[in-house]
């Protein structure tokens, strides 16, 4: 069976990725900082499908979670063969308020992280062949703080490692959904149906998961779930730059 290894797993669109994969029969190796719902979430999807689930505590924040993880997927002898680059969290758009050892968290795992793990997948997959998926966001086609900024780059490195690498049987695909119903914003303390964007422009995360692997395993660069969004994203390639980072001022992506 094919082995999936997700970061960001406990909760939300990695919680998700999980349990899609599960049920299609893959093993998973299910990574997030906190072992309790990590835990819960293994044995469950261990009860309803019979596959292996390795569970990793790690904060790939740290230094040495990151380095934990790379070491997994560097292990030949348990290849891995589908990396989900999901770990994340938000941030207030203001970023002259906030504060800068939290902008660099949020850079460390938005990007650098992201970039180690990708790095250690390339290196195990190149003539083996795999798949990486790095969840990033439509806010990487706008102007909104640093959070746009590290979607635009994920998307930017996606594209450009999916055309890189085919060659060498491996995709790498960055997945991009607008507002989705999970407990991201949650997390960021805001109110759900606070963020004042009409019930339309919610995705359902079961939904953007389905689309995001099916735009995947077509091998392409980048996957815009649902037609709302891809007209969003084309939208943004004919509007000034000005009138689309006012409006992206409006709740968070």
């Amino acid at each position: 069976m094919p082995t999936a290894l997700i970061t960001g797993a406990s909760a939300g669109l990695g919680e998700e990725f999980a349990r899609q994969l599960a049920a299609r029969g893959a093993d998973l190796v299910l990574v997030a900082r906190s072992a309790g719902p990590l835990d819960a979430l293994a044995a469950a999807l261990r009860d309803a499908h019979g596959i292996s689930v390795e569970v990793m505590v790690a904060d790939l924040v740290a230094e040495e979670g990151v380095a934990r993880v790379v070491a997994r997927i560097a292990d030949h002898g348990h290849p891995i063969d589908l990396l989900i680059n999901n770990a994340g969290f938000g941030l207030p758009l203001h970023f002259a308020e906030n504060d800068i050892d939290d902008e660099v968290r949020h850079l460390r795992i938005h990007v650098e992280a992201p970039m180690r793990l990708m790095h250690a997948a390339l290196g195990a997959m190149r003539g083996r062949g795999g798949r990486i998926i790095n969840v990033a966001s439509v806010a990487g086609f706008i102007f909104r703080s640093t959070y746009s900024a590290c979607k635009q780059w994920l998307i930017g490195f996606s594209r450009w490692a999916n055309a890189e690498y085919a060659a060498d049987g491996v995709s790498v695909t960055a997945v991009c959904p607008g507002f989705t119903h999970t407990t991201f914003h949650e997390r960021m303390g805001l109110e759900p149906g606070r963020e004042g964007i009409p019930a339309i422009g919610w995705l359902n995360a079961p939904d953007v998961v389905r689309e995001g692997l099916r735009d995947a395993a077509r091998g392409k660069a980048v996957s815009v779930p649902s037609l709302r969004y891809k007209l969003v994203v084309a939208l943004t390639r004919v509007l000034p730059p000005s009138l689309t980072a006012r409006a992206a001022r409006r709740g968070r992506v």
